[in-house]
């Protein structure tokens, strides 16, 4: 199946609310990819959890050099404490970022761990006996972001609103192709002052239950999210918007 082909094919079954597996193997695009420099981000979050909203602060901490990259979100509110601890590391291959393990623990939640067992050619889950083909390209929650980053960096005029970007990321349990639709121009309020955006989302059948991820994106600060926003399907949701950066000597 040719590619043009291919993405209105996933945007198809996703627009009829069918579940959408892996991409075939053989099939993952090879975008190309500009990984972005390292930095740490902090943002301010409002949040909603088990019903109740709170405010507090984020860290992300993203680092690459040698051919591999580590992402850290950590997330804290008043009263309740540590409500969102990630990390993903992995290495840079010819599809981009290649993730080898991702762990994730959510606010009353057990931690779960995503393994990207190369070796084998599967994807493992410490939540779940299933695995899933490892064929190239699979990404996890974490790490989806900033292999979208990085495709935007080298996309140029091409990530416009419009445009859609998909590929395999691996969650607590299963793994699906995912489509990031970029929607429109925005300009974002923040501490650093009001920033040029794009806003991109992620596309997904109605009422899967599934995790929904917004993201703004700042071409003018590298690409890095200005703001994220991930919703739940109970209602429960955390928001990140950018205060500052601190940009790392290579």
């Amino acid at each position: 199946m040719k590619l043009p082909l291919l993405h209105k094919t996933l945007a198809t079954i996703l627009a009829l609310g069918i579940s959408v597996p892996l991409l075939a193997a053989g099939t993952a695009v090879k975008y190309h990819v500009n990984i972005p420099p390292s930095v740490d981000l902090s943002y301010k979050i409002m949040s909603r959890q088990k019903g109740f909203p709170v405010e507090g602060e984020a860290v992300v901490k993203w680092e690459t050099a040698d051919k591999k990259f580590s992402v850290a979100n950590e997330a804290r509110a008043m009263l309740v404490g540590k409500i969102l601890d990630a990390r993903s590391e992995g290495v840079i291959d010819d599809y981009g970022l290649a993730p080898t393990s991702f762990t994730e623990k959510r606010f009353r939640k057990g931690a779960t761990t995503t393994s990207f067992d190369r070796s084998a050619g599967v994807i493992r889950f410490s939540g779940s006996e299933d695995t899933y083909p490892l064929s190239g390209g699979e990404q996890d929650r974490s790490s989806a972001v900033w292999q979208l980053i990085a495709i935007a960096r080298a996309a140029h005029g091409k990530f416009k609103p419009g445009s859609e970007w998909t590929f395999s990321v691996a969650g607590r349990n299963d793994a699906h192709a995912w489509t990031f639709k970029v929607l429109k121009q925005e300009k974002i309020a923040t501490a650093l002052g009001t920033l040029n955006t794009l806003h991109v989302t992620r596309v997904h059948e109605p009422d899967s239950g599934d995790q929904q991820i917004d993201i703004w994106l700042a071409p003018q600060q590298e690409w890095y999210p200005a703001r994220i926003r991930y919703s739940e399907s109970d209602g429960d949701y955390i928001e990140q918007t950018l205060e500052s950066i601190s940009k790392k000597s290579s």
